[in-house]
């Protein structure tokens, strides 16, 4: 089945091509609800093209999830993305999409318009073979900075799949996603009293000070080891060198590949104490994205997912990342799940992003193969 898929989609990669085109000439800043509104839009009318029927879901201030469904019985496979990008508007004006040879550039064309493009195209390869089988499509409007809007609905639907294919970009190289780290925000807040430093030196309590000192412990927290980092990333306080500072505080990134070292890393965070009995502390945040664990539910779709790449020449690669994805949630909850499923390239959130041309035609043929296999349609 992959071989035929890839050969229908190699006579179709100039429109694989433009629909990346098209896509990445939207540009959708998360937040901006007219700007995802308006990739959801051309989006949709692809999905409605092969099939499925339109159930869009409302995240007030952010755009629609833009979810659609086939008609087929069953528990569906999930094909998972996101709409929205880290680039403001007018990115596009600045570095406009240039295709050189087999490189696509442009913001957000890596990360993930190219996923996006890549998971349309798959649902239009089964079509062109027959009925399509139970399969939802579920993309998001505000992956890229946290989506506790609809953390739950998204959880629902990936609890009533069978399983979840994202479609973020591949690793540099091509390979998939089998492990990630998970990810938590903290603010160290440190509350102290102000005073004149010359006049009134002994009447004021320093939070500068005393949330350096904090910092160094949590930083100290660190354990390459484990794959847990802790990043004290911002601080801000004080006014100016001669005010001693009454207020401090610094942003914290937590990364950490399994969830018992996130929480032993958040009760440290939180236990937290001051030296300086003048000055209070306050930890504010939490963990924001589990980790996507190689277990057995994730090794046994990217399995299937090399046997199919395997015939049609390829060697598929696993890779493990830092970076946090809304796949992590299906894997926490024990479905069957692949991550990295977009095509190749480099870049993402940075000037030189870029998509791989020569990857989108096996990318398409096998994320079609693996939806209809996981679908009991293969």
């Amino acid at each position: 089945m992959v071989e035929s898929i890839f050969s229908w989609a190699e006579q179709r990669r100039a429109g694989f091509v433009a629909l990346l085109r098209d896509l990445v000439e939207i540009e959708s800043p998360s937040g901006d609800a007219e700007a995802v509104q308006a990739v959801a839009d051309r989006l949709g009318r692809e999905l409605e093209d092969v099939g499925l029927r339109l159930d869009p879901f409302p995240v007030p201030g952010a755009g629609p999830i833009l979810r659609a469904r086939s008609d087929a019985p069953g528990r569906p496979v999930m094909l998972l993305g996101h709409l929205d990008t880290v680039w403001p508007k007018g990115t596009l004006a600045r570095r406009p999409v240039a295709i050189d040879g087999e490189v696509l550039r442009g913001p957000g064309s890596f990360d993930m318009k190219g996923g996006l493009v890549v998971a349309v195209s798959a649902l239009a390869a089964l079509e062109a073979r027959g009925p399509l089988p139970p399969v939802t499509a579920f993309f998001t409007p505000l992956e890229e900075v946290g989506g506790d809007a609809y953390r739950d609905v998204m959880e629902a639907e990936m609890k009533a799949s069978a399983a979840v294919l994202d479609f973020e970009p591949a690793w540099p190289g091509g390979a998939v996603k089998t492990s990630r780290k998970g990810a938590g925000s903290f603010t160290l807040t440190a509350i102290g009293r102000a005073s004149h430093a010359g006049a009134d030196f002994w009447k004021g309590a320093n939070a500068v000070l005393e949330l350096a000192r904090r910092c160094l412990e949590a930083s100290a927290l660190t354990d390459l080891g484990r794959g847990v980092t802790v990043n004290v990333g911002v601080i801000r306080g004080g006014l100016r060198s001669n005010v001693v500072p009454d207020r401090a505080e610094a942003e914290i990134d937590v990364r950490y590949a399994a969830l018992e070292d996130g929480r032993r890393v958040e009760e440290a965070l939180r236990r937290l104490r001051s030296e300086d009995a003048a000055v209070t502390l306050r930890v504010t945040g939490r963990l924001s994205y589990p980790p996507l664990e190689r277990g057995p539910h994730v090794l046994a779709v990217y399995e299937r997912a090399r046997r199919l790449a395997a015939r049609i020449g390829l060697d598929l690669a696993e890779a493990a990342t830092g970076g946090a994805s809304e796949a992590s949630f299906a894997a926490a909850l024990g479905i069957p799940t692949l991550d990295g499923l977009g095509p190749d390239g480099d870049g993402a959130h940075a000037e030189d992003e870029h998509v791989r041309l020569a990857s989108l035609v096996p990318r398409v043929a096998i994320a079609a193969a693996l939806v209809a296999e996981l679908a009991g349609a293969g």
